[in-house]
């Protein structure tokens, strides 16, 4: 069955805007520092739509950094079922992929898809804003793979 114009209009817009909202769930900051580089103009992320946001409740995309712990476990779920449908989870950073240096502390229950599920990963200690860059083309082309699917 075609999808009616208005749909279309909905996921174009989805794909050209993705709002984010940045969540620490443990993380040194190195990571965190390279996501704010990556949305100052000197990278300039806004050219593919996206806006950082306060709230879970506005954004299609969350930015994971750090390794989840204990602690940060139950947040992270929350926020992530705060959000909207379609929801995207972008892991940047070692930890946040793997759980890091700290994948055996007693507090730390891995990376960020021991949690939730995620839809690019973005490696690197601390991960570069051109990484950064690239884990977002990745997910809006994976976005845009996926309306086409439907």
């Amino acid at each position: 069955m075609a999808r009616s114009f208005v749909q279309k209009a909905i996921d174009w817009a989805r794909r050209k805007s993705p709002w984010i909202v940045h969540f620490n769930a443990g993380a040194c900051n190195g990571c965190d520092i390279e996501v704010v580089d990556a949305l100052t103009p000197r990278f300039d992320v806004e050219r593919f739509g996206m806006i950082l946001r306060g709230t879970p409740r506005h954004a299609d995309v969350l930015v994971v950094t750090g390794a989840v712990t204990l602690q940060t476990k139950d947040r992270l779920i929350r926020i992530y079922e705060q959000m909207p449908e379609p929801k995207f989870v972008l892991a940047v950073g070692t930890c946040a992929c793997t759980g890091g240096v700290f994948s055996d502390c007693y507090c730390v229950t891995g990376g960020t898809d021991t949690v939730i599920p995620v839809s690019a990963y973005v490696p690197g200690c601390a991960a570069c804003p051109e990484a950064i860059l690239d884990g977002v083309v990745k997910l809006l082309t994976a976005l845009e793979a996926a309306q086409k699917a439907q």
